[in-house]
Order: structure tokens, then sequence, then C-alpha cells
């Protein structure tokens, strides 16, 4: 078995190997003078089990390209098997035409690139639509981020826990994390969004008041929905709020959404790196999915089941 990674997550890449105890492969990964990606495998693959990690994530057109770059590489070198180990899987809210509205599908077509380049396995995390795994050609082991973050959840001492959905679509999620803490309430936000990245809270859905919020949300992008959900909970008595998403992209507006919101504090993971913007607002903390990647990468590479890590 080898790990190899992209420019994406150069941290999260070595807290995986550390936790593999192994050192992460000698390859390349630049840019020519035009910008055009350039990889070089510096050590022989023939053969091998290769694992490539990386993030699709900001800028995530470079990041996709060398991703893909370097499964080619691997395969011309003559690799046993290569699984893409994409932590933060972007497009993955392009996976469907709206109302047959004259827009592409750019999750399938992210899927046939990397089916067609030559990928034999992608393990991802928390994918916004899980349909996705079928547009792949390839088998996807899309494992959840839950455990990493409940683990917080159960360190915090929460007075009187009511788990929040940001949305009627996260519903599922929130009942899922609310049976773990427990069995606890759940509460909806119901909102409308007007239009991408704009977001109006509209209704609040259960019994909050003197209570702690959880607001849990597989990503958090400018954080509008975030903070307007936290007013509203705020506004409706809630004692605290906390946010939990495995994925934080954090784009646009975001740095100045969440220093002048009300929330107490946001918990997310290593999918992304966090910029020093958002660390600048000194409300959100970061937990690692090295762990629990390196161990699904252990168990794809014996051959072992990856559900069994979640059934117990």
């Amino acid at each position: 078995m080898k790990l190899f990674a992209g420019n994406a997550t150069p941290v999260l890449a070595q807290r995986i190997a550390n936790r593999l105890y192994m050192s992460l492969g000698d390859a390349t990964v630049g840019r020519f003078s035009d910008g055009e990606v350039c990889v070089q495998i510096n050590e022989n693959v023939r053969g091998s089990d290769v694992f490539v990690l990386q993030s699709t994530c900001a800028p995530t057109n470079d990041n996709l390209m060398e991703l893909v770059v370097m499964i080619d590489a691997f395969r011309r070198a003559s690799a046993g098997r290569i699984t893409a180990v994409i932590p933060y899987f972007g497009y993955a809210r392009q996976d469907r035409r709206v109302r047959s509205s004259r827009v592409p599908i750019t999750a399938k077509v992210i899927a046939d690139f990397l089916s067609n380049v030559g990928v034999d396995r992608v393990l991802t995390v928390d994918l916004h639509a899980e349909q996705i795994q079928g547009f792949f050609d390839v088998p996807v082991d899309n494992i959840f981020g839950t455990p990493v973050l409940l683990e917080d959840m159960l360190a915090k001492n929460l007075e009187d826990p009511v788990v929040v959905s940001p949305d009627i679509g996260g519903v599922v999620r929130a009942r899922a994390t609310a049976k773990l803490l427990d069995d606890t309430d759940i509460a909806i936000i119901d909102k409308r969004r007007p239009r991408a990245n704009v977001s109006q809270v509209m209704h609040l859905i259960g019994d909050v008041e003197g209570r702690d919020c959880i607001i849990v949300d597989d990503m958090i992008d400018t954080g509008g929905t975030l903070c307007k959900a936290a007013e509203a909970l705020k506004n409706r008595g809630a004692k605290r709020v906390f946010a939990y998403a495995t994925h934080p992209v954090f784009s646009g507006d975001a740095p100045k959404n969440i220093a002048e919101s009300v929330i107490d504090e946001i918990v997310v993971t290593d999918s992304t790196p966090l910029s020093a913007e958002i660390q600048a607002t000194g409300r959100v903390s970061q937990l690692t999915l090295s762990g629990m990647l390196a161990e699904a990468i252990r168990r794809i590479s014996n051959e072992e089941s990856i559900s069994a890590m979640f059934n117990s």
C-alpha cells in the first residue's frame, strides 16, 4: 500500500500517513510556467495498491486537475489499483437539473471524468447528495463524519440539548444525530432560498427556549443560512447555539457573516483547510478526519468491510 497526496490538504495527508505508520509517497505536484499541472511520480508503484488523497475544494478546478493528472500518472506507471480519497467532493451540489432548466449535471461530469481516467475506487466523506455514488462506474465508499463530530458534542456538557436541521432537506441527518444523543428532540428551520447562496429564515418548528441548540449540516458555504438560523434560535430563547458540519467551505462573505453572528461556536473537520480570515473570527474549531480515513484506507487495502466501521 502506498499513500500519495496532492496540494489541497497537506496537513490532513500527513496526519493520515502518521496514523498508518507510513511515509507519504514521493511525488512532485506543481505547475509549468503557463499554469498547467505538472506531476512526476518519483518512486516505483508497479503493482502497488495506491491511494491518492485530494479534496476538490477551492481552488476547485486546480485541485481537481491535480487529482485527475495524478491518477493518469499512476495508471501509466502500472499501479495495481488506484483509489481516489476525496474527503470533500466539489461540484456535489450540481447533482440534478431543477425544473428542466438548461444547466449541466456537473457532479455526473466529474464522476465520468474520474472513472474514465482510470480510477478503480473512490473514498469520500459525507457527499452532499448520496445519489452521486450512482454517477460513478466504479465502487464508491461514502463514509460519515458524524462520529468525529459526535465525540465533540458529547464532551460539551450540553444542557437540555435539541438538534436543529437548518432546512427541511437536513431532517434525516438531524434525526440520526439526535438518536445518537440519547434520542433528544429535534427542531427544524423552514426557509426559502431565492437564489444560490442567499437564504431567508422563515419559520422555526420545535421548542428551543432555554436549551442548547446543535445545528447540524454537511457543509457551511457562505454561512448565510447558518447565521440566520442561529439568530432565529436565539430570538426564540435558545440558551447557546453550536453548529457542526463536516465540510468547511467558507466562501464569499463567510468570515464577515460568522464574525458578526450570534452563534457560540462552529465545529468542522479538516476535509478542507481553514483560511486565515476564518481562523481570525475565533469561532471555528476544527477536528480531524485522519483517524477515520486512515482506518477506511486500511480496510480497503485489506479487503475488509467499510460499513462495519459504523455498525456499533
